[in-house]
């Protein structure tokens, strides 16, 4: 386990300049240097060779607006405000993420953004035929990033690599070029994500990212960013942190305030923090954060967690981690076809 010191010095060392996009919307630079002020930093993505923005746009919140034509402005936003992270899943508002996400992406914003989403399908088949779709709805013929969605399940690691499992699908898409990178998501268990991580390596399979919570409660409890971050940081794999609030919670629940939580997520040794903004003052509050971040000294972080301790003590406000709410795939089986897990969810 990293203490804090190595923490804050392992974000520092993947923070890196802001460059011009390439055409897949992302930068090879691997150097590391402070970006210029006003603009969002860039960070590496694990061994990729890749850099992105250190802000994410979430995708599930770019899904609820009354109007298409606001989320549509949205994201525009944020990509002309230097977020070249997207967020999205298959499943996501029925669909309606990504077709609004697609919409937005014409006119020359595809070649200028790092374009992910998720599939749920937990055998080949289903999770090909979920692909296909999210690639019509997102007007493109590739993802920068594909990965498997909500790894909650305590037969995930099983299924993932058993034959027919989810990454056969995956690396045929990879190799048909309708993918370049890999990953995997999960907010409920950091042990099941460890399991994930032991059986990928069992089966030979390199995965290029991970999505999890990481915030000023989950270290606290339960937690990813003492379980799983260390792993991920020794494997060179992305490193994608959700949640930065809680969806919300924290700052409904006066835990924190909007600033403290994303200072503090940015202050760990991501490649990207994945924030949800459901308006364009939302963006906007993000996007200044993240152009005057600066990490969280070591006495900073100390006392933030011990202001949030006891909030965080029962895992009560981390509700992804505690109930079903946030689960999608256990309120919607269907969706992980037909060899979805048996049960439900741990440890909910």
């Amino acid at each position: 386990m990293l203490n804090r010191r190595e923490f804050i010095e392992a974000a520092l060392a993947v923070t890196v300049a802001a460059n011009a996009p390439t055409a897949t919307g992302c930068s090879s630079n691997k150097g590391t240097s402070k970006p210029a002020f006003g603009e969002v930093p860039r960070r590496a993505l694990g061994r990729s060779g890749q850099s992105v923005s250190a802000l994410g746009l979430g995708g599930w919140h770019i899904g609820i607006q009354d109007s298409e034509q606001e989320s549509i402005r949205i994201i525009r936003a944020a990509i002309d405000g230097g977020i070249t992270f997207l967020d999205n899943c298959w499943d996501y508002n029925a669909g309606q993420s990504e077709i609004r996400m697609g919409k937005a992406l014409r006119d020359g914003y595809r070649e200028r953004a790092f374009l992910m989403t998720k599939f749920d399908g937990r055998d080949a088949k289903t999770a090909t035929e979920q692909l296909d779709e999210s690639l019509r709805r997102l007007q493109t013929d590739h993802l920068d990033l594909l990965q498997l969605h909500e790894v909650i399940w305590e037969q995930d690691p099983q299924l993932m690599f058993d034959p027919g499992g989810p990454a056969e699908a995956m690396l045929a898409a990879q190799k048909a070029g309708k993918v370049r990178l890999l990953g995997f998501t999960g907010h409920k268990s950091p042990d099941i994500h460890l399991r994930m991580l032991e059986e990928a390596e069992a089966h030979g399979f390199r995965f290029d990212a991970v999505q999890m919570p990481l915030n000023l409660l989950d270290a606290h409890y339960d937690s990813f960013e003492k379980k799983v971050l260390p792993v991920l940081l020794r494997q060179e794999i992305g490193v994608l942190g959700m949640k930065p609030m809680g969806s919300g919670f924290f700052v409904w629940d006066d835990v924190a305030e909007p600033e403290e939580c994303l200072r503090y997520a940015l202050s760990l040794p991501t490649s990207v923090v994945i924030t949800g903004c459901d308006s364009m003052p939302m963006l906007e509050q993000a996007l200044e954060i993240g152009r005057r971040f600066e990490p969280m000294s070591e006495q900073e972080v100390d006392e933030l967690l011990a202001r949030t301790e006891q909030a965080a003590r029962s895992g009560s406000n981390e509700r992804y981690k505690t109930t079903h709410r946030f689960d999608g795939t256990y309120q919607n089986k269907s969706f992980l076809g037909p060899r979805a897990p048996d049960g439900a969810p741990a440890p909910g």
